[in-house]
């Protein structure tokens, strides 16, 4: 009964951590340095010394000695042990723990693991009702973390990150135009824009990444088992990557305020009318700011299929028939306090200095993550950049040979993986019980004289008691 692989980034992560640190790092983190070990083992622990290797001044020997192993296995524990060496590893190595299962026994194990993983097989459904992702059969494990795990660990990644990234930089324009405002607390975005920029223009685009990308296909993924390397270590998403995403929100955030403001400082349409007012100032910020994040979402995007092009070109196409319908004279007329930007799209977006000002705002804002993006790749490039300029050159790589499920030869089974007690066990492995006596058949081997039509011979009660007697 092998339950479990404990300590599997053992090999990142050969400390103990007894005091994890604060947020900020205002405290120190104490850690336990494991012993250099020459060679593969293996640990093997049953039931009864495990409760004793878990106990409060012996545990962190135990996980000490079960790091350093390649391979632990607990045979013959309680559920309550198993839940035990599962939250032991959470506490102390700060890793993200796995438990699968396909029985009642290891509903406490699954509850306690970070991600639980039930199995639907003969033992009942507690195990998969308990679990977070469910399947018929133990070989799906391996597509489960290295395709369909990993492709989800990068999605929610590229959305956080770009999700801060977004909002980062819709927000901080506020800060700044607030030192032009007199921090009055007005607005520099249209009201209908404000109310659909995160609920309408940037939702889907984003939704469809979270769903559909995926750096390379299935088949590479399974073949470069090393691409879950990343997400162990986490790569996609840190305090340093949100760090960078921060600082990057504030460098886009001022060019897209200040290069429109220097632009359309004193200047003047073709006919010679002021065009330097607070509706087209805030409309030009509108536009600049929608191209961007629409050009950060291509470069995030990795796979594309029909509905990630849809949704982000029908996203634009959206904010610009949008925005035109709220300015139009119809709605003014009918709705003259809510929509009071009337006319500002149609005087302001004819206009060539405009456009101009809307690309380079939107090229000094995209350039510097191209030229970074660039040059990391070529520097210092990651697993998933190899295999994804390998893919590129060679294509799909060969499928694996289709391998038939195994025949079951037999489908009764003991129910003594229940048991945790020492009794009558080589009798119940052994089968012996279950094998069943041969019951003389009806008609034996020879036919009976009826089946062959032969005459029947009949014998008295006295003819049989003499025969016994003799």
């Amino acid at each position: 009964n092998a339950r479990r692989k404990m300590c599997p980034e053992a090999a990142e992560k050969p400390t103990v951590i007894k005091a994890r640190a604060g947020l900020l790092w205002l405290q120190k983190t104490q850690t336990v340095q494991d012993e250099n070990v020459n060679g593969e083992y293996g640990l093997i622990i049953n039931g009864h010394s495990l409760a004793y290797a878990l106990q409060k001044d012996l545990k962190l020997e135990l996980l000490r000695t079960a790091c350093m192993c390649q391979t632990v296995i607990c045979c013959r524990v309680t559920p309550l042990q198993k839940a035990q060496v599962v939250e032991l590893v959470k506490k102390y190595k700060q890793t993200v723990t796995l438990a699968i299962g396909d029985g009642a026994n290891d509903v406490s194990m699954i509850r306690a693991a970070h991600i639980g993983v039930g199995i639907s097989g003969q033992e009942g459904m507690q195990a998969v009702l308990s679990s977070d992702f469910s399947f018929a059969q133990f070989r799906y494990l391996q597509r489960l973390l290295l395709v369909h795990g990993r492709w989800s660990y990068i999605r929610m990644c590229k959305f956080l990150r770009y999700f801060f990234y977004k909002n980062f930089t819709y927000t901080l324009i506020h800060f700044w135009y607030a030192f032009f405002s007199g921090f009055s607390a007005q607005s520099v975005y249209d009201d209908w824009f404000l109310t659909m920029y995160n609920m309408v223009y940037t939702a889907v685009p984003v939704l469809a990444l979270g769903l559909f990308d995926q750096d390379v296909n299935d088949r590479w993924s399974l073949q470069y088992p090393q691409l879950y390397s990343p997400g162990q270590l986490n790569k996609f998403f840190s305090k340093k990557v949100f760090v960078r995403c921060v600082m990057r929100s504030c460098y886009t955030s001022l060019v897209l305020f200040f290069i429109p403001w220097a632009a359309m400082h004193d200047t003047v349409r073709d006919d010679g009318k002021d065009i330097a007012n607070y509706q087209s100032f805030a409309l030009l910020l509108q536009t600049s700011l929608m191209i961007v994040m629409s050009a950060q979402m291509f470069f995030l995007t990795y796979y594309w299929t029909a509905i990630n092009q849809f949704f982000l070109w029908g996203s634009l196409a959206a904010y610009i028939a949008i925005t035109f319908t709220f300015l139009s004279n119809g709605l003014f007329f009918m709705f003259p306090t809510s929509f009071f930007f009337i006319g500002t799209a149609r005087n302001c977006l004819n206009q060539p200095n405009v456009w101009l000002t809307v690309f380079l705002t939107c090229l000094l804002c995209t350039l510097p993550v191209v030229a970074y993006r660039f040059l990391l790749i070529q520097l210092y490039p990651m697993i998933t950049d190899k295999v994804r300029y390998k893919a590129q050159k060679e294509g799909l790589p060969t499928p694996s040979p289709y391998r038939p499920p195994p025949r079951r030869i037999s489908t009764r089974r003991s129910s003594y993986a229940f048991s945790h007690s020492q009794g009558y066990g080589d009798l119940v492995t052994s089968r012996k019980f279950l094998r069943l006596k041969s019951r003389p058949s009806l008609f034996g081997q020879k036919d009976s004289p009826v089946v062959e039509n032969q005459p029947q011979v009949y014998r008295t009660i006295t003819e049989e008691v003499e025969d016994s007697q003799s």
